[in-house]
């Protein structure tokens, strides 16, 4: 198989079953994988902060650091590549208290709330999810089956399991 890193603030999308996307070092950022099994499609956006607006110059050169700019650009390079929103498959991992251990920062939980309002607004149902906590995690995407996988540190990789009876994509 194929790897495709993507780094914080970064996002890739791919149409080669042999291929992979991983992620590492998810703190307090959030990974979005999106699949689409009948095109095949798969991506993964690496996010650091919730909202643009605190640095709209950042955000229109790296608008993947941002949710409320990368969320909807990675869904729109995977509909280029010929993904349907109606058979979207999402997964969502990060969002740890890695700084502050007394609740003063909260980005993890800032990032995930940032993410559910989005898509809440967008109609897309998240089908799993491997968030919180304080470790950081490393998350891969196989294109072909669509399976993703996490790590939390040290520990041996596991799939994430999809809901069952859940809605794929609006």
């Amino acid at each position: 198989m194929t790897p495709l890193t993507v780094g914080v603030g970064d996002c890739q999308v791919c149409n080669r079953p042999d291929s992979f996307l991983i992620t590492y070092a998810l703190g307090s950022c959030l990974a979005v994988i999106v699949h689409d099994p009948q095109a095949i499609v798969g991506g993964l956006l690496h996010f650091m902060l919730p909202e643009s607006h605190i640095d709209p110059q950042k955000a229109g050169t790296q608008p993947f650091m941002f949710a409320d700019t990368g969320i909807p650009l990675l869904f729109r390079s995977a509909y280029e590549l010929g993904a349907d929103k109606r058979r979207m498959v999402v997964v969502v991992a990060g969002g740890s208290q890695m700084l502050g251990n007394d609740g003063s920062f909260n980005i993890g939980k800032r990032n995930y709330l940032a993410m559910r309002k989005i898509f809440w607004k967008a109609g897309v149902i998240v089908q799993a999810e491997e968030v919180g906590g304080e470790l950081p995690r490393t998350v891969r995407l196989e294109v072909g089956s669509g399976k993703v996988f996490v790590r939390h540190g040290g520990e041996k990789e596991q799939e994430i399991a999809l809901r069952t009876g859940a809605r794929k994509g609006v």
